[in-house]
């Protein structure tokens, strides 16, 4: 076994590698960009070496920086994680040249994989289904319109060397093809300095399952079950679980015979993942094989009890596995929630900033629930826009399905995070979606239930008085305290009223409140009384109730005369008043919001990289206006309206705030 390991990423895999090697009493060692100098995993691991400036190119794409802080640390071996190196052959070959162990499969078996192209070819030939489409590269975009009219549209445009959604476009007519292609080359040269393309064709409503795979050097392959892989967005997967409720055990096992006569036929080792696009007749295609470790890893883990993390340690120290297929448990079910740095109300735009407060739920055992957090962020760390946006892998496990998802809605309830925008309120909506919950999903699944994007949550009518009745019992708690502060006028003492008003999602609650040693009675003016009960104290941002005899968790912040509270996807802002105060603020003007309609505004923090328009240019609905890079995604900002540009206030190559002034329009 191994006495150091290196390992060649960053992050919330990074920590989950030293978990596992620390576990195994393996040193390790890490490595860090400048701009990760005060990154967890650099506190976490035994030793660490800067490799270079913040770009990743400059730095955890550079072969030979890596095997710089190699030698320095005398590391016996890599692992590489996911994204960055890990798929790159020419990494594995470089570390067998210096005599390093890559903690992954072959190089040659990562080389025929990692080309889309040739992976399919292989694939078929290995009696793997595949996909129809045009598996040779393609030259230029008029070339990319002929080829798709060729299949018939839809189809998808994809980069050979692609993968995490990356250089990924679906198009449904010529001038889609033309744009996609452009915009894929130009996402797979800056991503994978590799800007190949090919077309197949689109499926659609297909589900995304994925066989996850062991592999030793002395001939066992093994099928560790399914994921599901469904909930995603601009094809970056958002949630995943394990096994999927779509599959029954006749097409399991079809699917697992297939990744691993797919394994043997490119001599594959270590652990490793082959994904599959499922119709509605569990018909299912070869998409790609991922020759690393999944980000979606740790709900297989869950399912099984194998850490994979150390199988594919073991197995690059050249141990054989030690289980069989039949050996392979099938227990319960698990489910991940990514967290990402992203605004969803901003149509899922990259966020940056500062965390402020980080605190998320405790791991371990939560009645007949598992919760996991895999994270490599801290309180008072920094999401800057050089790398990927996750935060966080938030994984619940129960015995049933339905177990899972409600122990994965009251942890992300619990989850408190601020300072940058974030995609908690959207995992919570899902959690709650009755589609979701029924495993009626495709990778359509938010386009088509989020049109328009996502803007919030509208509560049931019996969740809104629950919170409510918890909003009041929570006030008269805060002013009893108010009401005690020293200092108070000699033979003077202000009472604490039990009439109470409630404004909240366009509905104002008269109340009376009554309360005990053990909790608070809510009587509602228009009928039904609520028990409060629970433990909460001005200044806690997070209140723990149970109301009307069920739970309630709340995210809890104070605001003007109330608070801003938030449960199961919705962001309440809460007015507590008394009779008086409501009858009056119902008098007071509401201001308007500015209009900046007149103007392009920079919808998240990023690099100017192309301004496709001038000064004094008519543009029409729909025309795309300028091009911002941001956590290595290219986004594409379109005109809203006809109009002419009356002003330009930005250069190309210049770094834009959020809602910074692009142009004016005339």
């Amino acid at each position: 076994m191994f006495e150091t390991i290196l390992i060649a990423n960053r992050g919330e895999i990074a920590c989950r590698i030293i978990r596992t090697a620390r576990r195994l009493g393996i040193r390790t060692v890490a490595v860090f960009s400048e701009a990760d100098s005060r990154a967890l995993h650099v506190r976490m691991a035994d030793e660490a070496h800067c490799i270079g400036p913040a770009p990743a190119t400059a730095s955890y794409l550079s072969i030979d920086r890596i095997l710089e802080a190699v030698r320095a640390s005398h590391a016996q071996a890599v692992h590489p994680g996911y994204g960055f190196l890990s798929e790159n052959p020419a990494f594995a070959a470089a570390l067998a040249a210096e005599g390093v162990a890559f903690i992954g499969p072959p190089a040659s078996a990562i080389e025929a994989m990692g080309d889309k192209i040739a992976s399919k070819r292989i694939a078929a030939a290995a009696g793997v289904s595949t996909v129809p489409g045009h598996m040779g590269l393609i030259a230029d975009a008029e070339e990319a319109v002929r080829i798709a009219r060729g299949i018939g549209y839809p189809v998808m445009i994809k980069a050979s060397a692609g993968g995490g959604g990356k250089g990924m476009r679906i198009a449904r007519s010529d001038a889609e093809a033309r744009e996609g292609f452009q915009a894929s080359r130009n996402e797979a040269a800056a991503s994978f300095g590799d800007d190949r393309i090919f077309i197949e064709k689109f499926i659609e409503q297909p589900r995304h399952i994925e066989i996850q795979i062991l592999a030793d050097r002395h001939g066992t392959c093994l099928a560790l079950h399914e994921r599901e892989c469904s909930i995603q967005r601009r094809n970056q997967k958002v949630i995943e679980e394990a096994p999927s409720p779509f599959l029954d055990p006749a097409t399991r096992r079809a699917m697992g015979e297939q990744a691993c006569a797919l394994a043997r036929a490119v001599g594959y080792e270590s652990a490793g993942t082959v994904e599959f696009i499922v119709d509605g007749a569990r018909n299912f295609y070869f998409l790609e094989m991922n020759t690393r470790l999944q980000v979606e890893h740790p709900v297989t883990e869950m399912i099984t009890g194998i850490d994979l993390v150390e199988q594919m340690i073991r197995i690059a120290a050249g141990e054989p596995l030690q289980l069989r297929q039949e050996d392979i448990p099938l227990n319960g079910w698990a489910i991940e929630s990514r967290l990402y740095a992203e605004d969803p109300y901003r149509r899922f735009l990259p966020s940056t900033g500062r965390l402020t407060r980080y605190r998320p739920p405790a791991e371990g055992r939560v009645g007949e629930a598992v919760l996991r957090n895999d994270t490599g962020v801290f309180e008072g760390g920094e999401i800057s826009r050089f790398y990927d946006p996750m935060i966080a892998k938030l994984c619940s496990w129960a015995p049933t399905r339905e177990g899972a998802i409600e122990a994965m809605a009251d942890a992300l309830d619990a989850f408190e995070l601020e300072g940058i925008g974030h995609n908690l309120p959207f995992l919570s909506a899902v959690m709650q979606h009755p589609r979701f919950r029924e495993g009626r999903m495709s990778t359509a699944f938010i386009a088509e239930e989020f049109p328009d994007g996502f803007r919030g949550v509208d509560l049931p009518e019996t969740e809104i008085r629950r919170i409510a009745a918890a909003a009041a019992a929570m006030w008269r708690v805060a002013e009893i305290r108010r009401a005690r502060i020293s200092g108070r006028i000699s033979h003077h003492e202000r009472r604490v009223g039990s009439d109470w008003v409630v404004e909240l999602a366009g509905r104002r609650l008269a109340l009376s409140l009554s309360a005990d040693r053990e909790g608070t009675d809510i009587a509602f003016a228009d009928g039904g009384t609520l028990r409060v009960e629970g433990d909460w104290l001005p200044g806690r941002s997070l209140a723990r109730l149970r109301v009307g005899g069920m739970p309630l968790i709340l995210k809890v912040d104070r605001a003007t005369g109330g608070f801003r509270l938030r449960r199961r996807g919705a962001d309440l802002r809460v007015h507590v008043r008394t009779p008086r105060e409501a009858e009056l603020a119902a008098l007071m003007p509401v201001k308007a919001p500015p209009d900046r309609s007149g103007s392009l505004l920079c919808p998240m923090p990023g690099l100017l990289t192309r301004l496709l328009v001038r000064e004094g240019e008519e543009v029409e609905e729909g025309q795309p206006l300028v091009t911002v890079e941001a956590m290595k995604m290219e986004n594409t900002l379109r005109s809203e309206r006809r109009g002419r540009i009356a002003r330009i206030r930005v250069r190309e190559g210049e770094t834009l705030a959020v809602d910074q002034v692009i142009l004016d329009f005339a």
